[in-house]
Order: C-alpha cells, then sequence, then structure tokens
C-alpha cells in the first residue's frame, strides 16, 4: 500500500512539473508571436541543428567556434530578448492570477470587462455588441472597420467623447472589435423603461432580431446592463458578468472543437 502511494505520488509530481513546464512555454510562444523574436528562435534553432551535424561529422574549428558561443548564449538571449523578458515580468506582476489560466482565446473577455468597469466609473457611455451565431455584416457595414485586436485602450479610446465613433456601437467578431460608430435597429418594445436612453433601445432592438449580447454603460448614471433575446438586464456586476461571458464563450468553443472532430 505505501509502495502505491509512493508511485501515485510520484506520478502527481511528474504531471504538475510537466504541466507547468508546458504552460511556460505556452506563454513563452505566445508572448513572442508575431514579433522579431521569433526570427532569433529560428536562428537559433538553426544553429543547433549546425552544431549537431558539426558534432556529427567531426568538424573540429566549426564544432569549436560554436562551443564557445553556446558558453556565452544565456547573455545574448538575455540581451536580444530584452524587450519581451521585461514585458513578460510587467505582466506577471501586474495581472491577476484568475486570469493567468484564461484560455488565450478568451482573453479579449478581460479587455472587455477592464474596459467596462472604467467606463462605468467615469460615466462615459458605451455599448458593444458580441456576435454569436448569427451574422452581423449589415450592421457592421453601417460603422468604421476597425478589425484589430480587442484591448481595454482601444475600447477606451473609441468611447472617449472626443472621438467620432463615440456615439455608435462597437461590434466584436471571432474575438476581435470588427467595426466602431455602429449604427443597430432602435426597439419599440413598450417593456422599455421610458427612463433609459438610445443606447438601451438599440441594445435591445438588436437582440430582438439576433442571438448577440449587447453590452451597455449608461452615460447618466454609470449603469452596466446587458441585452439578450429581446430583454435588458440593469445593474448588471462587471465581475459577474466576467464569469457568464467566459461561461458562453467557453462553451463555444468547445462546441466548436466538437463540431470540427465529428466533421472528419
Amino acid at each position: 500500500m505505501e509502495f502505491l502511494k509512493m508511485v501515485w505520488s510520484s506520478y502527481v509530481v511528474h504531471f504538475i512539473d510537466i504541466f507547468v513546464v508546458a504552460y511556460i512555454f505556452y506563454r513563452l510562444m505566445l508572448l513572442i508571436k508575431g514579433t522579431r523574436a521569433v526570427q532569433i528562435l529560428v536562428g537559433l534553432l538553426i544553429l543547433v541543428a549546425v552544431t549537431f551535424l558539426a558534432n556529427l561529422i567531426h568538424l573540429k574549428t566549426l564544432g569549436w567556434l560554436l562551443e564557445k558561443f553556446w558558453v556565452a548564449t544565456v547573455v545574448i538571449l538575455a540581451v536580444v530578448f530584452q524587450p519581451e523578458i521585461r514585458s513578460a515580468l510587467a505582466q506577471l506582476g501586474t495581472q491577476r492570477w484568475g486570469k493567468i489560466f484564461v484560455h488565450a482565446e478568451l482573453g479579449f473577455i478581460n479587455e472587455i470587462i477592464d474596459a467596462i468597469k472604467e467606463l462605468s466609473d467615469k460615466h462615459i457611455g458605451a455599448i458593444i455588441v458580441l456576435e454569436l451565431d448569427t451574422g452581423l455584416r449589415n450592421y457592421i457595414e453601417t460603422g468604421t472597420i476597425i478589425n484589430a485586436q480587442v484591448s481595454k485602450e482601444l475600447v477606451l479610446s473609441i468611447f472617449n467623447i472626443r472621438s467620432p465613433l463615440h456615439d455608435g456601437a462597437v461590434i466584436v467578431e471571432d474575438a476581435r472589435l470588427v467595426a466602431a460608430g455602429c449604427v443597430l435597429p432602435l426597439s419599440h418594445g413598450s417593456g422599455i423603461s421610458k427612463v433609459l436612453g438610445t443606447r438601451h433601445r438599440a441594445s435591445v432592438g438588436l437582440s430582438e432580431i439576433s442571438d448577440a449580447l449587447v453590452l451597455v454603460v449608461s452615460e447618466e448614471t454609470g449603469m452596466v446592463s446587458v441585452a439578450r433575446e429581446g430583454k435588458l438586464e440593469t445593474k448588471v456586476d462587471p465581475e459577474e458578468l466576467r464569469v457568464k461571458l467566459m461561461d458562453i464563450f467557453r462553451s463555444r468553443s468547445e462546441s466548436t472543437v466538437i463540431r470540427k472532430h465529428n466533421a472528419r
């Protein structure tokens, strides 16, 4: 029995060890993706292959040079990747631990919620549309095409009162902010309080004819609301909204993977 416990404990430790190492490499790949560091990494891999071949076919001079190069590799990497290392340490020190384990494809939700919290605190009006299954191309074409990665700073700059796009809606499609300043259809239903303004009527109007999730920040009160399936939920807590959106989009991602697997 003690032997089985020791074996099981050993397996758990090895699993944790492999998971942590894999996660570190995964975050490093995300960090350098799309930067010059990728080309440098490819160059280093080529040098590894050359070093292996030099030792294999006994190229003594080349092998000696590469041996001296690899001795100084740690210092070289620290200098070359200095911006990326600094950025990684800054992110590690500033972000919440709960966000570290969020799938990369769902990171846009954190950016949106963080922006909404600041917009709410400052009483800056905003309307953000999250496309689900129903295409919103007709409404995207009424605005200005952005097609950029979602970020808190981008959302805040769009809804800044000095921005020419702040009166319209932002539409997010496939985790990208595709357009801003979009015009949405107004709801003429009698169920909406007359105290609520155009943004709220527009959010309900779009949710009546599509399955989109529409997030609204009131300019007057800073209140956060969510429109879905023709219904408006008011006084929504941003942190609770974060959890709901994570659940919705995580399940959608899993469903997409299952559909692709079954289609093969």
